[in-house]
């Protein structure tokens, strides 16, 4: 089973790199860019045959490794599943 996690940073959090990244997109050229945020994607192959469970377990690698609780939101998809998102 897989399990995909985005992870990108709360409203309000400075992100020097997104606006690195619309800079550098102005400067080629790509006007019309009002804000880029960016974040990680994780893929996690698991054991697990539940579902459910497997979106409780990788929600709680989120919480206490993969994202920074403080600054970071982050959503989790299992296959066939909807995504868990963290506020």
């Amino acid at each position: 089973m897989k399990a995909k996690v985005h992870i990108t940073l709360k409203n309000g959090v400075l992100d020097p790199q997104g606006k690195a990244i619309q800079t550098a997109l102005s400067h080629l050229g790509f006007d019309g860019v009002d804000e880029v945020r960016q974040g990680k994607f994780i893929e996690i192959k698991l054991s697990d045959t539940d579902p459910a469970q497997a979106k409780r377990r990788v929600s709680a690698m989120c919480e206490k490794l993969l994202a920074n609780m403080i600054i970071e939101n982050y959503s989790v998809e299992v296959e066939g599943e909807t995504a868990l998102a963290a506020q």
